[in-house]
């Protein structure tokens, strides 16, 4: 059964075509991975579907009564409302639907006998509904679920005005996925979860009976729980049946076969041009030129897509800095209350560290601790000489009204125009998105322009908070091998085991000294 048909979708933005002609079919208990480089339109298409953005041209028609679930990084949380407030607003419908049925009790002493038999039918139906739906297990639901997402650690009757950007989104994670919707809309899911908690998304994604269409560059996750790949390249939508792996061995068999049908039609192009050239000034050849003039005319040509910039990543080196890097003694870092126990730590040159370890416990603070933007609550820490510091801070959602080349300028004053774009294009970025605003741009996009202003700056420590969220595949590897080959340290977090392990020499598990409860 169809729950969602796309038919003859084109949509822009600007001068820059996102989709073209496209169309689209969900059925019932299908599990999607929905792929493509940044920038290509995957988030766009799931606010088309969801109609939250209004398409150019096309036809969205979903199945009648259908409810979606749409994880949006950007909904608002309510101030004053609890983190089990929200989760219990998961089942509303059901609040609703029990209320109707108490109605209709009400209401059976005075009706005739045949709409009483009507009512207890329809009473029956909501019943079972709220049977089907845990309604009457609704407690023990929601301490399942926020002990899968880790929110039990924050407390469930913590106020959701107070939670990070990470803790917030999992909050709405749990509510979506209390709410068992008909189909699940995940774009990204795992960006703000740890390990652990991506553990558990798996397997709830894995026994999920209904549809779903999930957006993630984290390609053993995906291949973990999806059994269709729709491949988002060059304003069009593919299918491919099977996961990630078969999908490329597909896809670029299909683009071999393209490759080679390409050059044949070229040879053919180039030999009936040369033979009407050479024959159509001659009576007695005239009328075979002209056949084979027909016959180019009436060809349907073939054309090769152009080929994407790939992204090239070089971290370029400072002086050598000192043996070593920092040195703290009973440091302990947090805001009003403290994160962990007074820690030791000593890095040095040429050290690779990856911290590791449950959301919110105290990583990103441990590191702007250590670069002297938060004071410590108490201890403290000394930084080595000669450092050149090159962070990448997790994103944030402030409003940035500058153009990329607008933004890496201001970074980089002595540059040329032509060495801007240059800087951006190495990173991966097309034309059009070197001039568009940073606001309109993807968050791979935007990472892309974040990195591009890293690797310009000579440095000799690299300090990366998440610098894989929202990178697609390609980015990914290459700043996978571009730290391998720098010769500077690191001190890098990251959720992705398949990413830093063969990036780092030592992994700190943060859960070993935070004060907070995992």
């Amino acid at each position: 059964m169809s729950i969602l048909s796309v038919s003859n979708l084109s949509h822009g933005f600007g001068d820059r075509a996102i989709f073209h002609n496209v169309s689209f079919r969900l059925l019932k208990g299908e599990h999607i991975g929905l792929i493509g480089a940044n920038g290509e339109g995957k988030s766009t298409f799931l606010n088309i579907i969801t109609r939250k953005l209004e398409p150019d041209e096309g036809k969205i028609e979903w199945a009648s009564k259908v409810r979606v679930g749409y994880l949006d990084q950007h909904s608002v949380l309510q101030k004053g409302l609890t983190i089990r407030d929200v989760c219990k607003g998961a089942f509303q419908y059901l609040f609703d639907m029990e209320a109707e049925m108490n109605q209709m009790y009400e209401k059976m002493g005075e009706v005739a006998p045949e709409e009483l038999e009507k009512m207890l039918e329809e009473v029956g139906t909501i019943q079972d509904t709220l049977t089907n739906n845990d309604f009457y297990i609704i407690d023990a639901k929601i301490s399942e679920t926020a002990r899968g997402l880790g929110l039990d650690e924050i407390g469930l009757d913590r106020d959701v005005h107070d939670l990070s950007g990470g803790q917030r989104t999992k909050v709405l994670l749990a509510k979506l996925l209390l709410e068992k919707p008909d189909i699940l809309l995940l774009d990204e899911p795992t960006n703000y979860l740890d390990e652990q908690h991506i553990e558990w998304l798996k397997r709830y994604l894995q026994e999920y009976e209904n549809a779903f269409i999930l957006i993630s560059h984290d390609i053993p996750f995906l291949n973990s729980v999806i059994n269709l790949i729709y491949h988002v390249e060059n304003q069009e939508l593919s299918r491919y049946v099977g996961d990630y792996e078969h999908f490329k061995q597909v896809h670029e068999a299909k683009k071999q076969q393209l490759e080679a049908a390409y050059k044949k039609q070229q040879q053919e192009i180039a030999d009936l041009k040369d033979f009407v050239a050479r024959n159509k000034a001659r009576v007695s050849t005239r009328n075979m030129a002209m056949s084979r003039q027909k016959k180019l005319d009436k060809m349907e040509m073939i054309e090769l897509a152009p080929e994407k910039p790939k992204p090239e990543f070089h971290f370029k080196a400072a002086r050598t800095s000192g043996k070593m890097i920092f040195e703290t003694k009973g440091l302990v870092i947090g805001y009003e209350e403290p994160l962990s126990r007074p820690l030791d730590l000593y890095m040095e040159r040429g050290q690779k560290i990856a911290l590791v370890g449950a959301n919110g416990i105290g990583k990103t603070t441990l590191l702007r601790s250590i670069l002297g933007e938060i004071q410590p609550i108490s201890g403290s820490v000394e930084r080595g000489e000669y450092l050149h510091i090159g962070y990448f801070e997790q994103e944030t959602k402030r409003s940035n009204p500058n153009t990329c080349i607008e933004e890496v300028w201001q970074e980089f004053p002595s540059f040329t125009q032509f060495e801007v774009r240059a800087a951006l294009a190495k990173c991966g970025l097309t034309t059009k998105h070197i001039e568009s605003k940073i606001d309109v741009l993807s968050g791979g996009e935007k990472a892309k322009v974040r990195l591009c202003k890293l690797i310009n700056k000579e440095t000799n420590l690299l300090v990366l908070d998440e610098p894989t969220n929202h990178l697609d595949v390609e980015a990914k590897e290459e700043l996978k091998r571009a730290i391998q080959e720098y010769k500077g340290s690191v001190l890098l977090i990251s959720h992705e085991p398949e990413f830093y392990q063969s990036v780092v020499t030592d992994v700190w598990n943060c859960e070993s000294w935070t004060t907070k409860v995992i």
